[in-house]
Formats: structure tokens, sequence, C-alpha cells
């Protein structure tokens, strides 16, 4: 049964979808069997895993409003050897019909349901604003991990966050939990990044996890080339850092 997991953060621009395609790919590159869930609109994940959105015929919005099941809409990363749920404009339209529908808030676990034999982890790219397509997300997921930069308004941000994660966890979705904080973006000659890395530890102690994503620029051109990191520099410190958090997060679940 597959463990399934929301990157998400409130805070916009902190390397969320990022995170998604390389832990994805990350995670595949350790030989597990993984589905990559694009939940944002702009459907960057869709783009950064060499699937054209323009092109789908079927996305997560067919899916969410119950016209097709996730096997019909699901693509292969053929780069990086895992599945995508892609989404594109269409998934805007869904906020406003999911209102009408009963249990709107977990139109996707039911669907996620069907599948969760066939992988080993499904990760869930979230929308920057806790919006219905978030709280899809949350409500499906065993856990959140949450991509921060070490700077100080990430920190008010993260404040944010938990409190969310709280209410799902005790309205919605009692089985969800922060299964760490992943610092992203990192660049150890910043004092302030040291200074904010070295609070989270000591507030979260082993919620942070062990690896750190440093600022790598072969993680930026890569989505332009319709590629993880991982696949399009497999030398690059960035691929090599997500290379890593794919196995501490497969470890980290033999403990869960």
């Amino acid at each position: 049964m597959a463990k399934i997991f929301c990157i998400a953060n409130q805070k916009g621009g902190v390397g969320k979808t990022t995170t998604a395609v390389n832990l994805a790919a990350g995670l595949a590159g350790h030989g597990q069997r993984v589905l990559l869930v694009d939940l944002d609109p702009q459907g960057n994940a869709t783009m950064g895993s060499g699937v054209e959105k323009a092109d789908l015929d079927s996305s997560v919005y067919q899916v969410l409003i119950g016209m097709a099941s996730v096997k019909e809409c699901v693509k292969r990363c053929e780069s990086s050897a895992y599945d995508v749920l892609p989404a594109n404009r269409n998934l805007a339209g869904a906020e406003i019909e999911l209102v009408d529908f009963d249990e709107r808030e977990s139109r996707l676990k039911d669907a996620l349901s069907l599948v969760t034999k066939d992988y080993d982890f499904v990760l869930i790219d979230c929308p920057p604003a806790l919006s219905l397509l978030t709280l899809n997300g949350l409500c499906a997921a065993n856990g959140v991990i949450v991509p921060m930069q070490c700077e100080y308004f990430a920190l008010e941000g993260l404040s944010d966050l938990v409190n969310t994660i709280k209410q799902v966890h005790a309205n919605l979705n009692p089985d969800l939990v922060i299964i760490g904080l992943l610092r992203v973006m990192f660049d150890a000659r910043m004092t302030l990044q040291q200074q904010v890395s070295e609070q989270l530890l000591e507030h979260f102690g082993d919620k942070v996890f062990k690896t750190i994503i440093p600022r790598n620029v072969r993680l930026a051109e890569a989505p332009s080339y319709g590629l993880s990191g991982v696949a399009f520099d497999k030398a690059s410190r960035g691929a090599k850092a997500y290379l890593d958090f794919g196995a501490e997060m497969i470890e980290r679940i033999k403990h869960m």
C-alpha cells in the first residue's frame, strides 16, 4: 500500500514543485513505484515531468469531478521512471464545481484509494493557497512534507501551515501528521540561513530532515527541458541531494 504525502507550504516560491518532481525522481531512482499528483492549476509539476499540459485529454480535474479514474488519466514520465496525474488550467474550475459535491474535501482520497496498491509512494504537489484543492490533498495524505527556505518570513508562514494541519487533523483527517521539514535553496554562506536552520532544529528536532537541498542552478534549469533535476544532471549537487532525500524518505517510512 502506498504512503501518500502532500508537499505543502502556504507561502509561494519555496520550491514545492521542484521538491515534488525531484523527490519523485529520487524515489524512482531508488527503485520505488511513484505517482506524482499535480494539484496546482498552473501545471508546473506536469510540465516539469515532460508532459505537455496543453495536449491533455483528461487530467486530475476529470478525476476530482468524477468523469474519469486515476488510471485513465495517468501519464508516464519516461525520463525519471514515475507516473504523473497531470493538471492544467481546467483545474481552476474544479474549485467552483466541487462546492456542490457532498464530501467535497475527500474526492481525491476516494479516487486514489483505487490505485494505492500499485505504488509505494504517492506525492501530491499542492497549490500555495489554502484552497479546496489543497484541502483535498491534505485529506488524502498520511503526512505532509514542508519544503522551506531558511529565511525569517518562512518561519511566519510555517506557523500558519502548522495551524492548518492541526485543524485538518482534528476535523477531517486524523491520520495527518507533519512528516518533516525540508530545508531548500540553502546557501551555507549566508549567516541568516544558518541561524534559521539552527532555530528549526531547536524547535522541531527530528522533524527536520537531515538532507539539505542546496541552491543549485541545474535544478532551476531542468524544468525548461521538461526534466527533473535528477534526470537533467545526475552529477549536480541538487540532484545528489534529492537522491539522498529519497533514500532518507524510504528509511523514514519504515518507522511510521
